[in-house]
């Protein structure tokens, strides 16, 4: 039987002809407040399991009939344009994320924020700008995030006001509602590339140069201990993800996350991710708990999608007992800032560990910091490739490799600038070599600029 002969028992009108509709209904009701009427009217009034039985395109023509006998009902005058963008509207409503559902299908958006109901904006090549899209009021956004938080067994609620989930393509999704958030739920969903970026992509987008990128793709094939840091959406996970794809296939892999949204491209792959408490404020299950449980599952590799936290320690003494070429990222300003968050994420354990012995376990755990950027024009940039030498008396020494060296601001704000070596050859290029990965003499010169 069609969806729309589904009507449930308490339809409130009879088999009669629909009246035909008049001028007035458009005049008399807001575009938005018809769609939560005619949204209203398809849950109350019609069968939707009806819908878990049919394909996408024949829901599309049943709905749009239901649609158009409501319309009709209601005495609205829309013209076809207006009726296509209600059906649309009303199908998201019922299958997508609402508003924001759109957005989700443009490729071109990296980010989706949604400040209460009444704003919502969005990134779109690293610059922000501000849409003509909205919810109906502050429920209906509680609404849209119940729906993606519950497919991931997430809560929230006033005892609970913050969460983190993801959505099926691996976006990361956070929300945080009263009385936390003041004005009313704020919605941040930062969106993973459906077909995930490959290196050349970043030599496409300037990010880095293909000289640069043989590197780095040479270090993670080499088994170098990697951290990437870098600021709030300054691409950090994307180069991740970029880099584990040169992991050999015959290695295992764990990854470890809060939200799962790495794309590894491996066969073996052992994904792990952490558990907020339940309601009872039990069963937690932190990184720190994931890191420790990954050293028994005889991994090659461990990634870390981001550390922050106590894991911090365990992910070092890792890194030193064998469980080399492992990745993680980190939130940091400069290469040297990452060094010092680390100690502090240490410190935090409440470790009774010198300060000496601290630093040295770091120098010896890492070898590789590569710091990324996003500039004032919304590009994104691996401004510094820094190795980590050891020790020096009481100081973690570093070393740059390469730079971006910033020469300034076109007139239509986009910054100039180049890539260069700083002329020093770094002490694990005979790692590279040994491990059978060619290193060009000139690579390092002083004198070689990357444009």
């Amino acid at each position: 039987m069609a969806f729309r002969e589904m009507f449930s028992k308490n339809h409130r009108t009879t088999d009669a002809a629909p009246p035909a509709s008049t001028e007035t209904g458009r005049d008399d009701t807001s575009f938005y407040d018809l769609k939560h009427k005619i949204h209203g009217r398809l849950i109350e009034e019609t069968n939707l399991a009806a819908l878990d039985s049919m394909d996408p395109a024949e829901i599309k023509t049943e709905v749009g009939g239901v649609v158009e006998y409501f319309l009709q009902e209601e005495q609205a005058l829309l013209n076809e344009e207006e009726k296509r963008q209600l059906i649309v509207e009303v199908l998201n409503e019922l299958m997508g994320l609402g508003p924001i559902e759109p957005f989700l299908k443009d490729p071109t958006i990296s980010d989706i924020l949604c400040n209460t109901y009444k704003d919502i904006f969005v990134e779109r090549f690293g610059l922000l700008e501000k849409t003509s899209a909205r919810f109906i009021d502050n429920a209906h956004l509680m609404n849209i995030i119940d729906r993606i938080i519950s497919r991931v067994g997430r809560r929230i609620d006033e005892s609970s006001p913050m969460v983190d989930a993801r959505l099926p393509d691996g976006s990361r999704v956070n929300a945080i509602i009263p009385p936390l958030a003041i004005d009313g739920p704020i919605l941040s969903i930062r969106r993973f590339a459906v077909n995930p970026l490959k290196m050349q992509d970043l030599v496409n987008y300037r990010t880095l140069t293909p000289q640069i990128a043989e590197f780095l793709a040479g270090c993670v094939k080499a088994k170098l201990n990697i951290m990437i840091s870098g600021g709030t959406g300054a691409g950090k996970t994307t180069l991740l993800n970029i880099l584990s794809g040169f992991i050999p296939a015959n290695e295992r892999i764990v990854t470890i996350e809060d939200s799962a949204e790495l794309q590894m491209q491996q066969p073996h792959v052992v994904r792990l991710e952490t558990r907020p408490a339940s309601i009872e404020g039990t069963g937690t299950v932190t990184q720190r708990d994931l890191v420790r449980n990954s050293l028994r599952m005889r991994p090659d590799r461990i990634i870390i999608g981001e550390v922050r936290g106590a894991e911090s320690f365990d992910m070092l003494q890792a890194m030193n007992t064998g469980h080399e070429g492992s990745l993680t990222t980190i939130h940091a300003n400069t290469p040297r800032d990452s060094l010092t968050r680390l100690e502090s994420m240490i410190l935090m354990t409440g470790t009774n560990l010198p300060e000496s012995a601290m630093r040295f376990m770091l120098s010896s755990a890492l070898d590789l910091i590569i710091q990324s950027t996003r500039l004032t024009d919304g590009t994104r940039k691996v401004t510094a490739i820094s190795e980590v030498v050891g020790m020096e008396g009481e100081v973690i020494t570093l070393q740059d490799i390469f730079v971006f060296e910033k020469k300034g601001v076109d007139k239509d704000g986009k910054v100039l600038g180049r890539f260069m070596a700083t002329g020093i050859r770094p002490k694990f290029a005979d790692r590279l070599e040994l491990a059978g990965i060619e290193v060009p003499e000139d690579l390092f010169s002083i004198d070689r600029y990357y444009e």
